[in-house]
C-alpha cells in the first residue's frame, strides 16, 4: 500500500510540475517518495521565475544564486526552496522546536562543522543569511547535491523526511520554472 501511495504522489507531483512548465529530469526510473528519489528541477542556470521574483526578497535571491555556485551542479532554486520551507526566507521563526537555528535552520552541532564567514565580518553567524546560505550550500554539496542522481538524497540529509524532500523539490521547480 505504501508503494502505491508513493507512486501516486510521485505521479501527481510530476504532473503538477509539468503543468507549471518546470524543466524536469527524473532522478531514476523508479522515482518516488519512498525511495527518496524524485522529480529533480533543471540545472538552475536559467534566471529566476516570476514566482521566485515575487516570493523571495531580493537580497536573499542573490544569496541563493551566489551560494549555489559554491557547489557545481547545485541548482540555486533548491537552495532557495530550502530557505522557503525552513523559514520563509528568514521571515519566519528562526528557532525551531527541534533546536535548529537561523534562516537556514542549522542544528548547532552541524553549524559548528559547516560554519562560514561569507560576509567577512570575522564572525560566522548562524543568524546571518549571508553566512548561513553559503554554509547550507556547502552542507548540501558534501551530501551530493551537485549530482542530479543524488540531489534528493542530499536534501533528505538536510532534513530526514520524505515529505520535506518532495516539498523542497516542488518549491524548487516553481522557482526555476520559466514564466
Amino acid at each position: 500500500m505504501r508503494a502505491l501511495i508513493a507512486a501516486v504522489l510521485a505521479s501527481v507531483l510530476g504532473a503538477l510540475l509539468l503543468a507549471l512548465g518546470a524543466p524536469l529530469a527524473l532522478a531514476s526510473a523508479g522515482a518516488g517518495v519512498g525511495s527518496r528519489q524524485s522529480v529533480v528541477p533543471g540545472n538552475g542556470t536559467a534566471g529566476p521565475a516570476t514566482a521566485a521574483v515575487h516570493d523571495i526578497p531580493p537580497d536573499m535571491l542573490l544569496l541563493y544564486e551566489s551560494g549555489a555556485q559554491r557547489c557545481p551542479g547545485l541548482p540555486w532554486p533548491v537552495l532557495a526552496a530550502i530557505g522557503k520551507v525552513e523559514t520563509d526566507h528568514g521571515r519566519g521563526s528562526l528557532v525551531s522546536p527541534a533546536g535548529a537555528e537561523g534562516p537556514m535552520q542549522f542544528m548547532p552541532a552541524t553549524w559548528a562543522e559547516y560554519a562560514v564567514d561569507a560576509d567577512g565580518d570575522g564572525d560566522p553567524s548562524i543568524w546571518e543569511a549571508a553566512d548561513a546560505v553559503p554554509a547550507a550550500a556547502d552542507l548540501l554539496c558534501a551530501n551530493g547535491a551537485g549530482n542530479p542522481a543524488t540531489l534528493a538524497s542530499a536534501i533528505y540529509q538536510y532534513n530526514h523526511a520524505d515529505w520535506y524532500v518532495q516539498l523542497v523539490l516542488n518549491w524548487a521547480a516553481r522557482y526555476g520554472a520559466a514564466g
